[in-house]
């Protein structure tokens, strides 16, 4: 006879508490997310939405169908009500189409940056090898992504895509970043960028740099206040160099050059050097 494992399941079921087994239906799925996300990556990266074969239509159209769905399960799971409302479907349909309209703005933002990380470093060859081969590159087109969906309500699926960028390239960028333009960051390893970060136009990091909070806020049951800027302000054309920490809501000034393993706690004027 096979052997009994009602206790086993009783027991794995007795570890959370029925609000959790509530929400458990909602749950978007990690693997489909990270998936459709790839969906969406190629079509970026081939430079041709605005003249697409059929086989790249066929494919935005399933990315988008999936993408709908899993927005679903993102705003259903965040809903004070216990099952799928209209609300939510609609709203989820809405979004979709708003992402889908708005992939030519994010590929015209992601040129930016593979031009940008092409001319800041020596080393490339060519556009396109930073492209194929920059994590740097990788992780902000993810973002980009993210970002477009954070700023119109949505909440986990930003973040499983933004953690999948940063398990394989090892930077940390949080959906809610706003990045301006020609963004890059040159080896990227360990570079942390939080929830409430603003960073200008031509802005260049190098690796393990931290854009950080210095700490959080609590309120009256002890609990993080959560919604309030707490993180950095760069500035236009700014260079910070490798393992540098700016924590808390300071703004670092225009052009300013901050030198490498630097902790900086203060507001930077514009055209500073930092050595």
């Amino acid at each position: 006879m096979p052997p009994d494992y009602t206790a086993v399941i009783q027991t794995l079921q007795n570890t959370f508490d029925q609000n959790f087994y509530d929400k458990a239906p909602h749950i978007p799925a990690e693997a489909d997310v990270v998936r459709l996300f790839e969906g969406f990556r190629a079509l970026l990266c081939q430079y041709t939405l605005h003249t697409m074969r059929p086989d790249q239509l066929r494919l935005l159209a399933q990315c988008a169908e999936e993408l709908e769905k899993q927005i679903l399960h993102s705003l259903c799971l965040l809903c004070q009500k216990k099952e799928d409302c209209a609300a939510c479907q609609a709203q989820a349909a809405h979004i979709t189409q708003d992402f889908v309209n708005g992939l030519p703005q994010i590929q015209r933002l992601l040129v930016t940056d593979i031009r940008a990380a092409y001319e800041g470093d020596p080393a490339a060859v060519d556009e396109i090898e930073t492209l194929l081969c920059y994590p740097g590159v990788l992780a902000i087109t993810y973002q980009r992504m993210a970002h477009f969906l954070h700023t119109r309500g949505v909440r986990i699926v930003p973040r499983i895509i933004t953690e999948h960028a940063h398990s394989l390239t090892g930077i940390d960028i949080h959906p809610g970043a706003a990045i301006g333009p020609a963004f890059f960051i040159d080896h990227g390893t360990g570079v942390v960028i939080g929830e409430t970060c603003v960073i200008g136009s031509r802005v260049k990091l190098y690796q393990g740099v931290t854009l950080g909070a210095k700490s959080f806020p609590l309120d009256e049951n002890g609990h993080p206040v959560k919604g309030i800027q707490r993180h950095p302000i760069i500035g236009d054309d700014v260079i910070i160099y490798a393992e540098t920490t700016i924590l808390g809501h300071v703004h670092i000034g225009e052009a300013s050059v901050i030198g490498a393993n630097k902790w900086i706690t203060q507001d930077v004027p514009p055209h500073s050097k930092i050595n």
